[in-house]
C-alpha cells in the first residue's frame, strides 16, 4: 500500500514539474517594467524639484495670467509633459529631444529644463522660433532618435513680459535696460508695420544673404498684417501670429520627414514667456500630439496638460 503511494505522489510531482513554468513570467515582466518606468518617473521629478527655479510670485503670476490665462510655468509643464508622455512610454534612454527655439539666450530656458529630463538636444530652430533647420536638418535629427525610440519636438515663438505687465519687453541679467523680447518679432512687427501703413520707402532690395533668417521671419509675417493691425493690443497677438506661421511650416517638415519617425513622436507647440531672472517663466501650450511610427494614429493630448483639464500637474 505505501509503495502505491509513494509512486502516486511520485507521478503527481513529475507532472507537476512539466506544467509551463513562464505561465506567470509576463505578469513579473510587466511589473519589473512598470516599477523600472515608476522609478525614471521619480527620477525625472526630483530632477525638476532639484532645479533652482525661483519662487513663487503670485503677484506676478496674477500678472502673467491677465494677459496669459492658460499659461503654466515651466516647472509644471515639466512635471505634465513627463507624467503623460511616461504612459507612452516615453525614457531618457529612449527619446531624443529636438526643439525649435529663438536663438534668444533666454530661449534656452525651457529647452535647458527639459534638456535635464531627456538628456541632449537636436536644434531645429532660429530666429523668433522658426524651424530654418527645414526638411533637411529635421532628417538628420530623425536619424538620431534611438532604435524603437521616440522623439519630443517643442517649438513656438517667445514673447517677454515685464515685472509691471508690460508685454513684448523684460528684464535680463546684467542689463538695466528693460529689453525688447523678441528682438526678431518685434522687428518684423515693425518692417510689417511700415507696409500696411504705407510708409515702406521703394527699395529694389529683395534679401541679403548675411541676415537671411530675419528676412524670411519678415515674409512669413506678412499675411498676418491686418490682423495684427486691428488687434487691440498687437504685441500680445504678435507671437500667436507667429506661432501660426510657425505650426504650418513645422506640420509641413513633419509630414514630409515622417517616414523617418521611429516608434512615437510628441509633438507639443506653443507661446515661451521669458520673464525677468527672479520670476518663473511660463509656456502657453497650443498644440500636444502624439504621433505613432506607422504615422496612423494622432492623439490630442492638449487637453491633459491644459488650465482646465482632465490631468492635474503632479509634483509628488
Amino acid at each position: 500500500m505505501m509503495s502505491r503511494i509513494l509512486s502516486f505522489f511520485v507521478i503527481i510531482s513529475s507532472a507537476w514539474s512539466f506544467q509551463p513554468a513562464l505561465q506567470t513570467r509576463p505578469v513579473s515582466q510587466k511589473l519589473t517594467r512598470l516599477q523600472n518606468q515608476a522609478s525614471a518617473i521619480e527620477k525625472i521629478k526630483l530632477i525638476i524639484q532639484a532645479e533652482d527655479y525661483p519662487d513663487d510670485d503670485p503677484r506676478f503670476d496674477a500678472v502673467v495670467k491677465r494677459s496669459f490665462p492658460e499659461a503654466l510655468t515651466n516647472k509644471d509643464l515639466g512635471f505634465a509633459v513627463v507624467d503623460i508622455l511616461a504612459e507612452k512610454g516615453f525614457t531618457k534612454e529612449k527619446t531624443l529631444l529636438a526643439t525649435s527655439l529663438c536663438c534668444d539666450e533666454l530661449a534656452r530656458r525651457l529647452e535647458d529644463d527639459f534638456v535635464k529630463i531627456y538628456g541632449n538636444n537636436f536644434n531645429l530652430g532660429g530666429l523668433a522660433g522658426f524651424p530654418f533647420a527645414g526638411n533637411t536638418g529635421f532628417g538628420a535629427m530623425s536619424a538620431h532618435i534611438p532604435d524603437d525610440g521616440f522623439c519630443l519636438i517643442i517649438y513656438g515663438p517667445h514673447v517677454g513680459i515685464a515685472k509691471d505687465g508690460a508685454i513684448g519687453k523684460v528684464e535680463r541679467e546684467g542689463v538695466a535696460l528693460v529689453e525688447t523680447c523678441c528682438g526678431s518679432a518685434v522687428a518684423a512687427n515693425n518692417y510689417l508695420k511700415q507696409i500696411t501703413d504705407g510708409g515702406m520707402p521703394i527699395t529694389t532690395h529683395i534679401q541679403n544673404f548675411s541676415d537671411f533668417q530675419q528676412g524670411a521671419v519678415q515674409e512669413l509675417i506678412l499675411p498676418f498684417g491686418k490682423r495684427l493691425a486691428d488687434a487691440s493690443d498687437r504685441m500680445l497677438e504678435l507671437p500667436y501670429a507667429l506661432y501660426e506661421s510657425q505650426d504650418l511650416l513645422l506640420g509641413e517638415i513633419i509630414k514630409e520627414g515622417a517616414k523617418g519617425l521611429k516608434r512615437g513622436t510628441a509633438v507639443l507647440g506653443g507661446i515661451q514667456i521669458n520673464t525677468s531672472p527672479d520670476t518663473m517663466d511660463y509656456f502657453h501650450p497650443l498644440r500636444f500630439d502624439y504621433i505613432d511610427g506607422m504615422e496612423n494614429t494622432i492623439e490630442d493630448l492638449l487637453p491633459l496638460i491644459s488650465v482646465g483639464g482632465d490631468v492635474q500637474v503632479d509634483a509628488s
